[in-house]
């Protein structure tokens, strides 16, 4: 029984981590669904004003990597090694769900718009941020469950392909966030 409640536990806590995160969210003012009026599973155009407002886009994949991350980073700390899965799962669930928060504040918006080619970027819905977060745990949960070349292979895909296809991809948004490169910005830009 104690198994059971320790499940019971890690799900209800884990409910209410993003259920803060998207009530922060939309606190902030970030509307609940696309200002379009309907919800889209995917949506592939990244410049355009429904980029980050549907269920997923090109920008998710990054999220999944961010699992890989997370997953990677726990365990390599000594001292989380011993903790139970559970509790390194949350911590990561929260991480992400702080960066989501972080992500939709009026500084890194404009961060983004001004160093990014996301000129017309004003945050994420409230939905897209919650399936940003759940991407995570897709990518936390199958790196825990998958070997690592699989996860490195990836890794590696999924960074080619969003580069290809949008000339952008988490490690380049890393790069443009803190360092800016107008090299970079001028090849983004087509």
């Amino acid at each position: 029984m104690p198994n059971l409640t320790r499940k019971t536990t890690i799900i209800t806590l884990s409910f209410l981590i993003v259920a803060v995160a998207a009530l922060a969210i939309l606190a902030m003012g970030h509307v609940p669904i696309c200002k379009c009026g309907y919800v889209k599973l995917w949506h592939g155009m990244p410049v355009s004003s429904e980029n980050s407002q549907h269920l997923s886009d090109w920008y998710s994949f990054s999220h999944v990597i961010h699992g890989f991350a997370f997953y990677a980073i726990l365990w390599l700390i000594p001292w989380t090694r011993r903790m139970p899965w559970g509790a390194k799962f949350l911590i990561a669930l929260g991480v992400e769900s702080g960066w989501e928060i972080f992500e939709n504040t009026d500084f890194v918006i404009n961060r983004y718009r001004e160093t990014t080619i996301s000129l017309d970027y004003y945050g994420d819905s409230v939905i897209n941020s919650v399936f940003d977060i759940l991407f995570m745990v897709v990518g936390y949960v199958a790196a825990a469950k998958w070997p690592i070349w699989t996860i490195v292979a990836l890794t590696i895909f999924m960074e080619l392909l969003t580069l290809y296809y949008i000339r952008d991809n988490l490690a380049l948004n890393i790069i443009m966030l803190l360092y800016p490169s107008e090299a970079i910005l001028k090849w983004q830009s087509g």
